[in-house]
C-alpha cells in the first residue's frame, strides 16, 4: 500500500498502536561534497530538510558514530538554522545513532515522545555487519542485492505484527507488517533515499522535568541511501561532465610563450621573466625572491595544467567512471557527481555544461573549488575568471584557509594565456595578498 505521506499525517500517522504525530527525528548521512562528509540531523516528514521551529528541541539530541562493529563513540553535531550537523569520515561505513527526550506534549492524554533514529552507509557487506545501538526501539537492516530485510526490535526482542512505514524524496511511502519475527521485505522501487520508521506506546506514567505524563511513545527512524553502494557507472553522469570537459578552454597545439613578470607578495614587489614551454614545464627568473618564484611557479603549473589539450576528452579514450552522487536535481550549483577512482577528486558538480564545483582530498585536508564566474573566449569556450578554493582538516572538519582567486587572460594567436593573477588568502596567520601580471608575451616557434 503506497501513499502519501502529507496525507496520512492528516489521518493519524500512527492510528492505534501508533498514535499520531507528524514530524520524526531523521538522520542522513550524506554523500562526500563540499568541505567533506557529513551526517545532518532533521525533525520533519522526511529526511531532507529539518523544520527551524523546533531546532531548539533537536539541539539537546546526542548521537553515536560506529565505524567499525560494536564500536560507538560520540559524535559532536553543529547546530544549524534548521538542521544539526557532524563532520563524519570520508570513506568507509558508517552508522550515526542519536536519541532525542523531545519532553511531554500536553494531549489527552499527556505523554512523554522520545526519538531514536539512526542512518547507515557503506557497502551492504560492511553494513550488515554494524552492531545494533541497544535503543529500547530500533529498526534493524539487512541489505540484500534487491531487498532490504527489516526488523523491528522493542527492548532487544522482535516485535511481531507491527506496521513499519516507508518514505522515498517525493514523500511517497508504504505500509510493511512485521512477521511473527518482527521482519518486513522492503523492495526499493528506484534509487534514492529511504526512510523507515516504527512506534510504540509505553503505558507508563511518570514526571519529566516537572511536567506530568501518562505514557510514553517512541520512535525509531532508520534512512540509507539505495542501492548503498552503486559500483556501476551512470553514464547521464558521464556525458554530463564529459560535457562540461568539452566546453572549457585548453591549448590545442600549444607551442609555449615567454612573458615579462611583475608580481606582488603582501607588498613586496619583485621583477622578472617567465618561460612556459609546449610540455608545461615553467621556468622563473626572478631578481632575488626565490620565495615568490617558487609561488609564482606553482601556480603557473596549475594554470598550464588545467589548459591543457588532455583535458578535452576524447571519443577514443577511456571514459571517466562517474555517477550522480544523489537525486537532488535543482542545487544552485548544479548535480553532484561522484568519481570514482580519481586522483585526487571525489566529486563534482556541473551546471550549465560547466564545472562548477570540485571537491578533493589532498594531503589530509578536504578541499573545495567553487567556480563563481567564467568568461567565453572567442570559440565560445569556458575560462575561469573567479573562484574560491577552501580547506578544512580532515580528521576534524574544522576550518583552515580560503583562497580566492582572479584571473585575467589575453588573446595570443590562437591561445588565451594568462595575464593577471591574484590569490588572497584568509586563515588563523592572518590575510595574504599575492599577485603577478605577465606582459609582452611573445610565442616560442
Amino acid at each position: 500500500m503506497r501513499y502519501g505521506v502529507s496525507m496520512v499525517v492528516v489521518l493519524g500517522l500512527f492510528a492505534a498502536s501508533q498514535p499520531a504525530f507528524g514530524h520524526f527525528l531523521f538522520t542522513r548521512i550524506c554523500p562526500p561534497a563540499e568541505g567533506g562528509r557529513v551526517a545532518e540531523v532533521y525533525f520533519s516528514e522526511y529526511a531532507t530538510a529539518g523544520d527551524p521551529r523546533y531546532i531548539d528541541k533537536v539541539a539537546t539530541a546526542t548521537f553515536q558514530i560506529q565505524t567499525k562493529p560494536g564500536e560507538f563513540k560520540t559524535l559532536p553535531m553543529r547546530r544549524l538554522a534548521d538542521r544539526l550537523r557532524g563532520h563524519v569520515p570520508a570513506e568507509g561505513p558508517l552508522l550515526v545513532a542519536g536519541k532525542l527526550d523531545y519532553g511531554v506534549l500536553e494531549r489527552t492524554p499527556p505523554f512523554l515522545l522520545r526519538h531514536y533514529s539512526k542512518a547507515v552507509a557503506g557497502t551492504p557487506e560492511e553494513v550488515n555487519r554494524f552492531s545494533p545501538t541497544g535503543s529500547p526501539i530500533e529498526l534493524l537492516a539487512k541489505f540484500e542485492p534487491t531487498r532490504v530485510v527489516l526488523t523491528a526490535l522493542l527492548d532487544g526482542r522482535p516485535m511481531p505484527n507491527v506496521r513499519i512505514d516507508t518514505v522515498d524524496a517525493d514523500l511517497v511511502g508504504e505500509e510493511l507488517t512485521t512477521d511473527a519475527d518482527g521482519r518486513a521485505i522492503f523492495e526499493p522501487s528506484e534509487p534514492g533515499v529511504y526512510c523507515v520508521y516504527v512506534g510504540h506506546t509505553l503505558d507508563e506514567s511518570g514526571e519529566y522535568r516537572g511536567t506530568a505524563y501518562d505514557e510514553i511513545r517512541r520512535f525509531a527512524t532508520l534512512s540509507f541511501a539505495w542501492p548503498l553502494a552503486p559500483s556501476e557507472p551512470d553514464h547521464e553522469a558521464v556525458a554530463l561532465f564529459e560535457e562540461a570537459l568539452a566546453a572549457r578552454a585548453t591549448w590545442q597545439n600549444f607551442t609555449g610563450f615567454t612573458a615579462d613578470l611583475e608580481g606582488d607578495l603582501d607588498g613586496r614587489p619583485c621583477y622578472g621573466t617567465v618561460k612556459v614551454s609546449a610540455d608545461g614545464s615553467v621556468e622563473v627568473d626572478l631578481d632575488e625572491d626565490q620565495a615568490m618564484a617558487e609561488w609564482i611557479d606553482d601556480q603557473l603549473e596549475s594554470i598550464t595544467m588545467h589548459r591543457a589539450a588532455s583535458q578535452t576528452p576524447s571519443d577514443d579514450g577511456p571514459k571517466p567512471s562517474l555517477r550522480f552522487a544523489d537525486q537532488q536535481t535543482d542545487h544552485p550549483l548544479g548535480r553532484l557527481l561522484a568519481f570514482q577512482g580519481g586522483h585526487f577528486a571525489s566529486s563534482y558538480r556541473v551546471k550549465d555544461k560547466q564545472l562548477t564545483t570540485v571537491n578533493r582530498v589532498i594531503d589530509g585536508q578536504n578541499v573545495t573549488i567553487t567556480v563563481l564566474d567564467n568568461l567565453r573566449n572567442e570559440e565560445g569556450k569556458f575560462l575561469p575568471r573567479l573562484y574560491t578554493v577552501q580547506y578544512w582538516d580532515e580528521s576534524t572538519g574544522e576550518p583552515v584557509r580560503t583562497e580566492t582567486v582572479q584571473d585575467r587572460w589575453t588573446r595570443v594567436g590562437k591561445w588565451d594565456l594568462p595575464a593577471e593573477h591574484t590569490v588572497t588568502t584568509a586563515s588563523a596567520d592572518g590575510y595574504t595578498v599575492r599577485t603577478f601580471k605577465l606582459a609582452d608575451h611573445t610565442l616560442i616557434e
